[in-house]
């Protein structure tokens, strides 16, 4: 390797005035901090299974030189006079002088008069993809040059030619002045040739060409890399040294390159990760992990899981409360030991149930870690994760001294959260891998080393499951073992998932052979792909906890209701109202008797307030609790997902039979004593005016002909767990619809809402896996509209209407307080921040103009929130000492009781 030249030596990477101290960073030492790092990564980070998928066809040499290839020459495209010669970030022409007295110094000649007309259309990235592949450098690699700021950028043309015939001036200084391109010409090489000596190509035509997965994962590796190497400091502690940048009397010859990377890497690497470990003996791992030993259904299915020899998808199909939770994270240990990955993503429908489940998961992870004597990261992913008490209380991983614990590492967050090792969260994150978006690669890349668990698989919509399915066949290519639960999946969605993943990892569609699989009604039931193969395994013991829930058909208007409801617990007990809108909800309420204990549940709370009902009802009716002798719950489909919960007596809204079954699951859940009169399990259908009207509300929000079939087959007794599979399968197999007369207006409407879902979220979807295309055109849209940012990315995949967050606070004469009554000026920022509630789309059908109004108030009663790290750009909604408030024409109303309420105001006069 021979020595670099005064002109290579003498180009910057990074530059800044930093409190009056001129500092920079010379190109080649970025490339080779950069090339380090991703070696590190590859070599240490990555598990098992990552560097597998990055192997496939290249030997391990061949592997480790590209990972080193691409972290070395990513920035080769800062060696260009467009780049050299643009401005610092905070315009200090003073700095920016000095470094071009510098190139010029070194034989740049005419650099102080070079301004070139077209300096945008030539960035960095695009440029050094440019230089390599106009050099010799095959696309599938030099895409990833292009793309290492999170976006592919040769795809729009059709040879890198196109780019550099154009717009030569931005690379070699003059359009036509060969004595000042030889000088550019020259050090570009010169660092190429630098280069391939340090990864061990003799060429860039030997650089070998790899598949699209290998590209994705590489890209995301690449970036993290690029990420890490441009950190000067771990956050924002300025004792914590990474890669600082140096004073301008310093030059690359300064640098001890080597001890650098190291005490980088020391300061980085501060978490563990987990070696998972062999389970010899399940029953044994129960009572090791959960101090109780297994159901029958839990040891079998662990048993069979355990025998897996080549791990795909996985669907445990159990009756609710059975303990799928235990079985899934038991699976993961399993999986992770037969496949070498090394952490646990775990998707739930709802924040609410991600937050129940964080707690269950972070306990789980605490016993790993302790047994390995490693600290292992965990994050929360969701909306609201940083308000989180349970995730607050974790210690940050660079504060320990004990090297045993669940911590969070700050370094993974925002965009970086994925990559922990650990990660609970809303299905939206899994779905988002799906999504043409910014830095995607970072998600696939945090995916892609990890057991992934999917619950309550069948709550997906046809538009979700549109990103489900695209998920699974991504998954299926880095060969992620998946576990899908679900107490309640038609046998429809069950195919679906095993041919999406299966797709995925084999490149073409599943044989027809043997399909007995598909139409199974056993139960309980596992399904699960063991190489290229479908297997089952049904051999469960009938259920010794099986019971009868009558079915009631309740044609009523809201009074009789609440006559009913009080007088179903006149005797004691805990009645569950599960409704399908939110208003309905609040209006119940107001019906019950005022002296009757109540406890209301939906998404319009406030966030600690919603925080505090969920946390009330599993203290008053969760398991092994003292139960109070009457109360009534009134909720929406919040209630029926992953609460362990118990009623009484059941009243539900008609819904699709899967959620009716999965209310029924919260049902004399508990093996306890209950009232005489409530002995018999008991569900009360409500909304069926008659067959096929099922009201505007309810129709709304539920396909009428799901309504229709659930109607038709839902018998006066369910047999619990044996009717489970049999109802839903009849509900949904499209066979049984000839049984149902007068449905075929519905079944039509039904179809044209599917294609039309399925149309729309194409539209923002990437492609499916092609193993021998390169990346060009994977983010790219066919129409725009999705922005960068979370909120938008999670509205995109659950096909919501945009709506609004606002922070809550009630503004008096006398001054600014929380909803709950205490003082603005004696609580935290954080504290205020967590006052959000999202406004309904009703009331904010014109999105801009409600921005608008509530940025007025906003800048007029707490313009000093835009200096917070905790409120800059929220949005403020202040209320009266009523807790009432005008917005666009509606009366808004808030109550920790009831949540918010809102009506037009014509409505009131």
């Amino acid at each position: 390797m021979g020595k670099l030249s005064k002109q290579a030596l003498s180009l910057w990477a990074k530059k800044e005035n930093r409190e009056g101290q001129e500092l920079w960073l010379p190109l080649v030492a970025h490339l080779v901090d950069t090339k380090n790092v991703i070696n590190w990564l590859y070599t240490h980070w990555l598990n098992d299974s990552q560097r597998q998928v990055l192997q496939q066809d290249l030997t391990t040499s061949e592997i480790e030189q590209l990972v080193n290839f691409v972290g070395y020459f990513h920035d080769i495209g800062k060696a260009t006079p467009a780049f050299q010669t643009k401005p610092s970030y905070n315009r200090d022409y003073e700095l920016d002088d000095q470094l071009i007295e510098q190139l010029l110094r070194s034989g740049f000649e005419k650099l102080a008069e070079y301004e070139p007309a077209f300096r945008s259309k030539s960035p960095h990235a695009l440029a050094g993809e440019t230089i390599l592949e106009t050099s010799g450098l095959n696309t599938s690699v030099g895409a990833i040059i292009g793309a290492h700021h999170g976006k592919p950028v040769g795809e729009y043309f059709d040879s890198m030619s196109d780019q550099l015939a154009p717009y030569t001036a931005n690379y070699l200084q003059s359009d036509r002045n060969e004595d000042l391109q030889s000088e550019w010409l020259q050090t570009q090489h010169e660092l190429i040739d630098y280069g391939l000596s340090l990864t061990g190509f003799a060429s860039l035509e030997e650089v070998p060409e790899i598949t699209q997965s290998q590209a994705v994962l590489l890209t995301g590796l690449l970036i993290m890399a690029d990420w890490m190497a441009s950190s000067e400091f771990l956050g924002t502690d300025q004792s914590q040294v990474m890669f600082p940048l140096i004073r301008l009397d310093q030059d690359f010859i300064d640098l001890e390159m080597e001890q650098r990377f190291e005490q980088a890497i020391t300061t980085w690497d501060i978490s563990g990760h987990w070696t998972p470990q062999m389970i010899p003996d399940v029953d044994q791992q129960y009572n090791k992990r959960w101090h109780f030993s297994p159901r029958p259904v839990q040891h079998l299915m662990s048993e069979v899981i355990g025998q897996i020899a080549d791990p795909g998808i996985i669907i445990v199909e159990a009756p609710m409360g059975i303990g799928k939770t235990e079985i899934a994270l038991t699976a993961a240990e399993q999986l992770a030991f037969i496949t070498g990955s090394a952490g646990l993503f775990m998707g739930l429908p709802t924040q609410a149930t991600s937050n129940a489940m964080f707690s269950r998961v972070d306990k789980w992870v605490d016993e790993l870690a302790k047994e390995e004597n490693v600290s292992l990261p965990i994050r929360l992913m969701h909306g609201k994760a940083q308000f989180n008490h349970e995730m607050q209380s974790l210690p940050n991983a660079q504060n320990i001294d004990s090297q045993s614990s669940v911590v969070v590492n700050g370094w993974f967050s925002g965009k970086k959260s994925m990559l922990a090792d650990f990660s609970i969260g809303t299905i939206d994150h899994l779905l988002l891998m799906s999504l043409k978006q910014k830095h995607l690669f970072l998600r696939h890349l945090g995916l892609s080393g990890k057991i992934i668990i999917i619950d309550e698989i069948h709550a997906y919509d046809t538009y979700m499951s549109s990103y489900l399915m695209r998920a699974l066949q991504w998954l299926g290519v880095y060969h992620i073992p998946v576990i899908a639960l679900s107490a309640t999946l038609p046998k429809e969605k069950r195919i679906e998932l095993v041919e999406a993943y299966y797709r995925g990892k084999y490149g073409h569609q599943l044989g027809q052979s043997d399909n007995a699989w598909q139409d199974s009604q056993a139960y309980p039931l596992l399904t699960y792909l063991d190489g290229p193969e479908v297997k089952q395994f049904d051999q469960f013991p009938k259920s010794t906890k099986s019971q009868e829930v009558k079915v009631v058909r309740l044609d009523c208007d809201d009074q009789q209701l609440v006559d009913q409801v009080v007088n179903s617990i006149k005797n004691g007990g805990v009645a569950g109202v599960i409704v399908n809108t939110v208003k309905r909800a609040q209006e119940l309420s107001r019906l019950l008797p005022a002296d009757l204990p109540q406890i209301v549940l939906h998404s319009a709370f406030l966030a600690p307030d919603r925080t505090k009902l969920e946390e009330r009802l599993q203290a008053e009716i969760g398991k092994g609790v003292e139960r109070p002798e009457k109360l009534v719950v009134i909720g929406t489909q919040v209630l029926e997902q992953s609460l362990d919960i118990d009623f009484d007596v059941l009243f539900t809204d008609i819904a699709p039979v899967d959620l009716i079954l999965q209310r029924m699951g919260r049902l004399h859940r508990h093996d306890i004593q209950r009232p005489a009169s409530l002995a018999t399990p008991t569900t009360y259908v409500l909304g069926i005016n008659a067959f096929g009207d099922y009201g505007d509300a309810n129709e709304a929000i539920y396909e009428k002909y799901w309504l229709m079939k659930t109607d038709y087959f839902l018998p006066e007794v369910v047999k619990l767990p044996a009717d489970i599979s049999p109802l839903v399968q009849a509900v949904y197999d499209p066979a049984t619809d000839e049984e149902v007369s007068g449905i075929e207006e519905a079944r039509a409407q039904a179809e044209q809402n599917k294609k039309i879902a399925q149309r729309k979220a194409k539209v923002y979807q990437i492609a499916p896996p092609k193993a021998h295309e390169n990346l060009y055109g994977w983010l790219d849209r066919e129409q725009q509209g999705i922005a960068n940012d979370d909120a938008a990315a999670e509205a995109a995949v659950r096909d919501i209407k945009e709506t609004l967050e606002v922070v809550m606070i009630k503004h008096t004469s006398v001054g600014d307080f929380l909803v709950d009554g205490r003082s603005m000026d004696d609580v935290d920022e954080s504290e205020i921040a967590q006052q959000v509630i999202r406004l309904p789309n009703r009331i904010t059908p014109d999105i801009t103009k409600a921005i608008n109004e509530l940025e007025r108030r906003t800048e007029k009663y707490y313009h000093s929130w835009q200096d917070s790290r905790w409120l800059k750009g929220m949005l403020a909604l202040p209320l009266d000492e009523h807790l009432s408030t005008e917005l666009l024409g509606w009366q808004l109303n808030y109550s920790s009781k009831l949540g918010l309420q809102y009506e037009k105001e014509e409505e009131n006069e």
